[in-house]
């Protein structure tokens, strides 16, 4: 599971970045070396915050000149991979070796660079009962992970060198896959090199292509999401889940839709968490016997970029027999159409800062 969780992380990305024209091509690469900080997001881990935490960012990156509409739309972004060592600094925690798929969006004619990097990450020592008990912030090896930098970035200086420098902020997390889930976040400050395997050549950006206003009629989508994951309790079993979701849209023009819709949850660990907390704790006085299942609505936004899509939606559960971290759920994800209808998904769903799942989904929209 593991191990496909992260092919499916990595597929899905390479899948969005290998379409279209590939004239011209042209490659970057950037390497930048960062010192920063653990930050106390949750009490729970003050006691793993002793040092500061280095490491380097390697990045490959292909420009974009304009070959489809939506490079210009969004100011000729790049795409590309980053890989990412960090030292925790602390032998508890680990080291982590990190691999993304990213975009890099470029402000202020060019000199600032934005990257939104997601992608999966190996820790060298995550929980164990008997060896390293302290590590309540990561129970697997295999962590989901999401950076992001913001630097001030300059290209071909001299004969294709450049220099980048700003800020870094790097998260890891398994979205409980496996318990403990306290995850951690490094802000960083990081300094770097860029080259550009052509030398320095430059190539003209296409200008912005005209096209006609999008518009739709309402569309209807279903949609279906499983995977697995663990309640809190560590060394609690892991079990599967399931997502029924049926919602409409609505195309505001090029780039954006919002949604309207509904959700009926069938998350196993709740009926194993439920039964631990009627024995163990009696004082919060829960039945044996208590609905696992949950039924929420939501509004969404959907943000187009080529075949891949950001989703991001804010819930609220009308159905809850059970609480569990609050009424109120999130999710933001990236989907990837196959033609016009058919679509597959990578989510996180949390409530708030607490994450619950990771969901992989497949659906139609009609």
């Amino acid at each position: 599971m593991k191990h496909l969780l992260s092919l499916l992380f990595l597929g899905f990305f390479v899948f969005g970045f290998s379409q279209g024209p590939e004239i011209p091509k042209k490659f970057v690469l950037d390497l930048s070396q960062f010192n920063g900080s653990i930050l106390l997001h949750n009490t729970d881990i003050s006691h793993l915050i002793t040092e500061h935490p280095v490491g380097f960012i390697l990045g490959f990156n292909r420009k974009r000149y304009g070959d489809e509409a939506w490079e210009s739309e969004f100011g000729y972004p790049d795409s590309g991979f980053t890989f990412a060592y960090q030292d925790m600094k602390n032998p508890v925690l680990g080291k982590h070796f990190g691999l993304y798929a990213h975009y890099n969006f470029y402000f202020l004619k060019r000199n600032v660079q934005l990257r939104i990097a997601q992608g999966v990450a190996y820790n060298t020592n995550p929980y164990d009962r008997e060896t390293n008990f302290r590590n309540n912030a990561y129970g697997s090896h295999l962590l989901s992970s999401t950076m992001l930098m913001l630097n001030y970035h300059k290209e071909n200086l001299i004969a294709g060198l450049g220099f980048k420098a700003g800020l870094s902020l790097i998260h890891y997390s398994n979205a409980n896959f496996r318990a403990p889930n306290t995850s951690t976040n490094t802000a960083a400050l990081n300094f770097g090199i860029t080259y550009d395997l052509d030398g320095g050549v430059e190539y003209d950006f296409k200008p912005k292509q005209f096209k006609e206003k999008i518009s739709e009629p309402i569309r209807y989508n279903l949609a279906l999401r499983g995977g697995v994951n663990e309640s809190d309790v560590i060394n609690s079993r892991q079990y599967g889940f399931a997502i029924f979701s049926a919602y409409a849209d609505k195309r505001l023009g090029r780039k954006s839709a919002v949604q309207f819709g509904a959700d009926v949850f069938f998350s196993n660990f709740l009926k194993d968490l439920i039964r631990f907390q009627s024995i163990s704790f009696p004082e919060l006085d829960v039945a044996p016997d208590t609905d696992f299942k949950r039924v929420g609505v939501f509004l969404g936004h959907e943000l187009f970029i080529n075949k891949l899509s950001v989703v991001t939606q804010l819930g609220y559960y009308v159905y809850y027999p059970f609480d569990f971290e609050g009424k109120v759920y999130n999710r933001m994800g990236l989907k990837r159409y196959f033609g016009d209808k058919v679509f597959g998904s990578i989510t996180l769903k949390s409530h708030a800062a607490a994450a619950e799942a990771v969901e992989f989904g497949i659906g139609i929209r009609l």
